[in-house]
């Protein structure tokens, strides 16, 4: 087996291609340096941001939801929410399109669920260039969709009793697990589906969680498969338990769920929802509503993150993955593109898809890699579109780019934030600042508005426990 630890640090070149090979697959590499010298040349200007909310344990995946097609029939794929769930996306509801979703480590006064993990949350927040948001710390001691600050905060899901899975699927063998707890991803199904998150309940060295979940934040009712409900979890939702056939590509979330994104419909023909999801140890999983889970690319595809940690007071706050996902690449043989934040490795892997398994039983399978090097890049932690697909019924989402999108590259190390190309040329480079000062803490997620005209960034600290959301306008174009 190759050591891919010493040929990053030996590849300072444009170009330079080798095999990487990790359990059951081989992937050829092509490191690029292409923003290097682009990076170099830049001036990184300031932009002030407007603080949306403060006191966020551990803010972390960030999205703003946006609208929910409502495929009209014939459409094989339509399950949409605008037809089963009205009153949840009107404005000022809990999906209301402009609301922010923001994930973070506490349950805000929700009783913890017992034996299934950390606290943890995604509240629902009113963007606003009024003043800031004060989240109070025990405003959902109700323990369902509590709201305050007169609905401008709202509780979406929490790891609380109240959306166990087994409240609408009692069957499934994740039944005792609800679909958020201590969440790092985030990826909405615009086109025709749910919000999916992705988990570390038990932090990045344990199992992991992925889940869809309704706007009641409950896991999915009316599940396609009950044995799944809508909830993953570590093996217990592995094809070869919940569809009586083996897995196509063995794998599992063996370590907490870090990053997510949707890939559109199976290549299988059942048009139901396929989600990537890239576990803490760097290996990718795909999950598939009816099916279960299937591996897609094995463990150290992505550089792992096990047992890494960010300086203190940060510390406790988990590292994550940046995920977002390409569906209109023009390369022979590649149906799908992952961009994944390497933050400890100021680098972006792009895990090129393509199809593998026979007739009924395909799915998604990693052919081939590039990693992206740049000096722009410091310690990313996150990803966005610079313009996301808002109108494809086949993969509308937040973690989804548009035909031609740049990308923006959230920096955690010095509260950067770079539009890059797909390619990884530089574009531009801004600091994050407040009041016209540097950020008092460290950026932890990026999302943008569906015109693309706003970003949106979490950050955490200055102290221990504390976080929030920031505001500000796009840039590059």
């Amino acid at each position: 087996m190759l050591n891919l630890a010493r040929l990053r640090m030996a590849t300072n070149a444009v170009g330079v291609l080798f095999l990487r090979t990790s359990g059951y697959m081989t992937l050829a590499l092509a490191v690029l340096a292409v923003g290097i010298a682009t990076a170099e040349a830049q001036q990184i200007k300031t932009i002030d941001a407007a603080v949306v909310a403060v006191n966020i344990p551990g803010a972390s995946a960030i999205a703003q939801i946006g609208t929910f097609l409502n495929v009209p029939p014939p459409g094989a794929c339509a399950n949409p929410i605008p037809s089963k769930f009205p009153s949840y996306i009107r404005s000022g509801a809990v999906l209301d399109p402009k609301r922010l979703l923001v994930g973070g480590q506490s349950n805000f006064g929700a009783p913890l669920a017992t034996g299934v993990g950390q606290e943890g949350s995604f509240l629902s927040i009113v963007p606003s260039d009024q003043a800031a948001l004060s989240v109070p710390p025990d405003f959902a001691s109700s323990g369902d969709q509590a709201s305050t600050l007169g609905g401008a905060v709202q509780l979406f899901s929490a790891n609380s009793p109240h959306w166990l899975n087994g409240v609408n699927n009692p069957s499934a063998f994740t039944a005792q697990y609800t679909g958020v707890s201590n969440p790092l991803g985030l990826s909405n199904n615009n086109a025709f589906g749910r919000i999916w998150p992705a988990n570390a309940p038990f932090g990045d060295m344990r199992v992991g969680s992925s889940s869809i979940l309704d706007p009641t934040g409950l896991p999915l009712k009316g599940a396609p498969n009950t044995l799944i409900g809508g909830v993953y979890v570590g093996n217990l939702t592995d094809r070869d338990k919940v569809y009586a056939a083996s897995q196509v590509i063995a794998g599992a979330l063996n370590m907490g769920a870090v990053g997510t994104a949707l890939l559109g419909p199976s290549p299988d023909g059942t048009c139901k929802a396929v989600f990537a999801v890239v576990t803490a140890d760097g290996a990718i999983v795909q999950e598939h509503t009816v099916k279960g889970l299937d591996g897609l690319a094995p463990a150290g595809t992505v550089s792992p993150i096990l047992g890494q940690s960010w300086p203190p007071p940060d510390n406790d706050v988990e590292p994550r993955f940046g995920v977002v996902m390409n569906p209109y690449t023009q390369q022979a043989g590649v149906v799908r593109q992952l961009f994944v934040s390497e933050p400890f490795n100021n680098m972006i892997a792009v895990v090129n898809l393509g199809i593998t398994g026979s007739s009924g039983s395909q799915v998604f399978s990693a052919t081939s890699m590039t990693l992206i090097a740049s000096s722009a890049l410091n310690l990313p932690v996150d990803l966005a579109p610079t313009q996301r697909d808002n109108d494809n019924v086949n993969w509308a989402s937040n973690s989804t780019l548009d035909q031609g999108s740049d990308i923006y590259v959230a920096n955690r190390g010095n509260n950067t934030i770079v539009r890059m190309r797909q390619d990884g040329t530089v574009v531009a480079i801004i600091e994050v600042t407040v009041s016209g000062n540097p950020l008092d803490g460290s950026l932890n997620g990026i999302a943008v508005s569906p015109n693309g005209n706003s970003i949106y960034v979490t950050f955490v600290g200055p102290g221990a426990g504390q976080g929030g959301v920031l505001a500000l306008p796009a840039f590059g174009r």
